[in-house]
C-alpha cells in the first residue's frame, strides 16, 4: 500500500489577498473553487503544486468550524494534511482499530472516498486518507476530485515551484504525535532534520517539531521545491513575505525553499 502527500489545506481569515500572495511570490494559479464547501461557510481555493495542491479555506459567516480553528490558533495557517491511497478499505479498518473518530466521511460513488480523522485524536492537525477513483486515478499526474477532477492541469505552473516536499507539524509532544501518526499510517517513523521524528511518505515527509513561535499545536510550514528562487524572493521581498533566502511566510505559514 501507498500513501502520498496529495493536498495541504489552509486557513485563513480572507481570501483573496492570500490568492494574490500564492500568485505573486509563488507563481500559483487558481484551478478550482468549490461550491460546496459554502454549506459549511466557507470559501475556497485551490492551486497546483505539479501534481500537488495548497487550498485555501475562509469563513463567510460566524461560527464555523474554520473561523473557530483561526481563532483557537491565533490567525491564517495550516489547516490539514491530506494523503491519497491506492485502497482506502484496510487505512479504515487500521483507523477503526486505534479508535480514531472521523470528522468527515463520504463517498462519491465511482470517483472518490473521503475519510478525515479528529484531530482530538490524531494530535497535530487534521489528518486524512482520501482514495481517488476511475480511470487515471493512481497516475501521480492523474484527476483529484476535491480539485474539479481532472481539469487542474490546465493551470499548473512549474516555472516557480514544483512539488511539496514536506509538511512541517509542531506539536507540543512531537515523539507522541509523530508516533500516533506513524500507527495510523503504519509506516515507520525516521530521523530528520535537528533530530526530528519523520514520516516518509511515497512523494513527501511529514516531520514533527516542537512549538517554537508562540502559536498552538498545527500545521506550522511545508517545504517547497523551487525553480526559480531569484524570482520567489524578490516577489516576496516586494509582498513582505521574505523571512530569508531560505524562508517565505504567506498566510500564516512557515514556507521553506528546497
Amino acid at each position: 500500500m501507498w500513501l502520498r502527500l496529495r493536498q495541504i489545506a489552509l486557513v485563513a481569515n480572507k481570501l483573496q489577498p492570500i490568492v494574490e500572495d500564492f500568485h505573486e511570490v509563488l507563481g500559483l494559479n487558481v484551478c478550482f473553487r468549490d461550491p460546496g464547501v459554502g454549506h459549511y461557510g466557507l470559501e475556497n481555493a485551490l492551486f497546483p503544486v505539479g501534481n500537488q495542491f495548497l487550498e485555501v479555506v475562509a469563513p463567510t459567516r460566524e461560527n464555523t468550524a474554520g473561523g473557530r480553528y483561526l481563532e483557537r490558533r491565533g490567525g491564517d495557517g495550516g489547516y490539514m494534511v491530506i494523503t491519497q491511497c491506492d485502497e482506502q478499505a484496510p487505512r479504515r479498518a487500521r483507523i477503526e482499530a486505534l479508535g480514531v473518530r472521523l470528522v468527515s466521511d463520504f463517498v462519491k460513488a465511482g470517483e472518490f472516498k473521503n475519510m478525515q480523522m479528529h484531530p482530538k485524536d490524531t494530535g497535530g492537525s487534521f489528518f486524512e486518507i482520501d482514495e481517488q477513483l476511475g480511470h487515471g486515478a493512481h497516475d501521480p499526474d492523474g484527476p483529484w476530485d476535491p480539485a474539479g477532477g481532472e481539469g487542474w492541469k490546465a493551470h499548473q505552473n512549474l516555472a516557480i515551484v514544483s512539488a511539496i516536499t514536506a509538511a512541517e507539524m509542531q506539536c507540543d509532544d512531537p515523539a507522541a504525535v509523530a508516533a500516533r501518526w506513524s500507527d495510523i499510517a503504519e509506516i515507520p517513523l525516521t530521523t530528520g532534520p535537528a533530530g526530528a521524528p519523520t514520516l516518509a511518505l511515497e512523494n513527501a515527509t511529514v516531520r514533527f517539531v516542537p512549538n517554537t513561535d508562540g502559536r498552538p499545536e498545527g500545521l506550522g510550514g511545508i517545504d517547497l521545491k523551487v525553480a526559480d528562487r531569484a524570482r520567489l524572493l524578490a516577489s516576496a521581498k516586494a509582498r513582505g513575505a521574505y523571512r530569508s533566502d531560505n524562508q517565505v511566510y504567506v498566510c500564516g505559514l512557515r514556507v521553506n525553499l528546497v
